[in-house]
């Protein structure tokens, strides 16, 4: 048996260890009591590894100025434990079966678990849409969009798999952003050639903005090298993605045409990926949850990516981030949270590459923080994670790292590197015009 395999048929057995998800006897009237707005549990843990919940990073430190990239406020902190494949056993519970796996299939790749901080923090309108989500939003019939919610997760207490995997996809990472990143998708040897992006994105679901059925504008150019500059994608993403689909659009500096992109949504390439991302992996997971039965296993204590300043300072080089089959784990900073576990089984008839997926969601902010997924067989096939820090200029948590790790080949891709270019910008002020096809030609490089 391939410990590809037997680590699948542990996860089935881990599945039936987890306790039914305590947010079944909680109300809306917990939130902002017992539990925070986004539906976490204020207190810590009964052996306080985890600590309560006391309002995150809200604000900038003293000596930040805008435009500075963000400063590690536990630089100073060292490692409480090193995981490695040797001693992983004595940490198996705490452990996804992605970490596992990676853990077993490379030697030298270890888990550095530091201190645990619950640093999230968002703007108040944020929470107070979210407490008032509660009592009033709701699936649509089929399951494939929400109703009755505003600017806040839809559904701080979920009751099933599918409301707790849109809290994810509409959980908050800013009003407006534009960042310049790199992305990489390393040989099994550690060559790459370094692909820059530029990503423009207001969330118009955010910022109470009246867009009918579109939740994100999204635009997408890539600047670098020289045989990719100057392709654009553009993308209005809606909520209910079935009822109306993802409109898509890109621009091709040869042609010096716009066209529609209907295959940018599901398991179709992800741009630049190499192959090696799906276009609905995307931070983690995107786009319409049609194709799976989603099933909520509930909370878990993990180890999880957390506060990954390091990766993301101006002090590190990119270089020193990026090596051969995975990102340099000196760099990677892990801590152990509380996290939702929703597990995805393709439908029945319904094509995609992963015919299983396992998203693990913070609890304080619903952001996919790692995933696995299986392939046709039943092996798992890759690992995401999502290296994220807070970014108290906003409030917002967000990514600031993305990588998929294919234990299949040995590869990897990773975007998000800005560690040598300007932090990323939440102070642009995007409007949906701003978003159009007749803008997108403009946006090209040639």
């Amino acid at each position: 048996m391939t410990w590809a395999l037997k680590t699948y048929r542990t996860a089935l057995l881990a599945s039936a260890l987890f306790i039914a998800a305590p947010a079944m006897a909680q109300t809306a009237a917990d939130l902002g009591k017992t539990l925070t707005p986004m539906g976490a549990i204020k207190a810590g843990n009964a052996d306080k590894t985890i600590p309560a919940y006391e309002g995150g990073i809200a604000t900038p430190p003293a000596g930040y100025k805008p435009g500075d990239h963000l400063a590690d406020p536990f630089a100073a902190e060292k490692p409480l434990a090193k995981i490695n494949a040797a001693n992983m056993a004595q940490y198996a519970d705490k452990l996804t079966e992605g970490q596992k796996a990676m853990l077993a299939r490379y030697p030298d790749f270890f888990l550095n678990v530091y201190p645990t901080h619950r640093t999230a923090a968002m703007p108040k309108v944020i929470e107070d849409a979210a407490i008032a989500n509660a009592s009033s939003a709701k699936l649509t019939p089929d399951g494939n969009g929400v109703e009755g919610a505003k600017r806040g997760v839809p559904f701080p207490i979920p009751k099933s798999g599918l409301e707790a995997i849109w809290n994810h996809l509409l959980h908050f990472t800013g009003f407006a952003s534009h960042r310049t990143v790199l992305q990489v998708n390393p040989t099994e040897g550690g060559d790459y050639t370094p692909i820059t992006i530029e990503e423009k994105i207001l969330s118009a679901y955010a910022s109470g903005l009246d867009t009918g059925n579109i939740q994100t504008f999204f635009e997408q150019a890539v600047t670098g090298p020289a045989r990719l500059a100057g392709e654009v994608l553009l993308v209005h993403d809606t909520i209910n993605q079935v009822a109306e689909p993802r409109q898509a659009w890109t621009y091709n500096p040869g042609q010096r045409r716009v066209r529609r992109a209907p295959n940018v949504a599901y398991d179709n390439p992800g741009t630049a990926s190499d192959g090696l991302r799906t276009n609905d992996q995307f931070g983690l997971f995107n786009g319409s949850p049609d194709r799976y039965d989603w099933k909520l296993i509930g909370r878990k204590e993990l180890y999880v990516p957390y506060n990954d300043y390091k990766l993301a300072s101006d002090t590190t080089k990119s270089a020193d981030a990026i090596k051969p089959k995975f990102l340099n784990p000196d760099l990677l900073r892990f801590e152990l949270h509380r996290v939702w576990v929703v597990e995805a089984t393709l439908k029945p008839g319904v094509s995609h590459l992963y015919a299983k997926r396992v998203f693990y969601l913070d609890e304080d902010t619903w952001r996919a923080v790692t995933s696995d997924s299986y392939d046709q067989r039943g092996q798992l096939w890759r690992v995401g994670d999502s290296y994220g820090i807070e970014y108290w200029q906003v409030p917002a948590s967000d990514s600031a790292v993305d990588s998929i790790y294919d234990l299949q080949s040995g590869r990897y891709t990773a975007i998000g590197f800005n560690n040598e270019s300007a932090p990323i910008d939440f102070s642009v002020k995007y409007t949906p015009e701003d978003f159009t096809p007749e803008t997108l030609r403009n946006a090209g490089v040639r």
